[in-house]
């Protein structure tokens, strides 16, 4: 699976995001849900983002979205159906 890489303005300058189609869907699902664009959406990430790359800023706030919809806390380990963390 390969990154595809979009261009965007961001507060006056151009700069590039790299990230799987299955993200992508997810950020245009959320601005969807959300009723603003894509550009502003990605402008709100990239304010809160800190040091962090824009990109994987962009991962972050989508998975913390999720969790949040999910009622999860962050940091907290998704479990399977025995009880069991994923992947043990």
């Amino acid at each position: 699976m390969r990154p595809e890489k979009r261009s965007f303005s961001i507060r006056g300058h151009r700069t590039s995001i790299s990230l799987e189609h299955t993200f992508w869907v997810a950020l245009k699902d959320a601005a969807a849900e959300d009723g603003v664009t894509l550009a502003s959406l990605i402008n709100a990430i990239d304010v809160e983002r800190g040091s962090a790359g824009l990109s994987s800023a962009v991962r972050v706030w989508l998975l913390r979205r999720l969790q949040a919809r999910a009622g999860m806390k962050v940091g907290e380990v998704l479990k399977d159906n025995d009880g069991e963390a994923d992947g043990k």
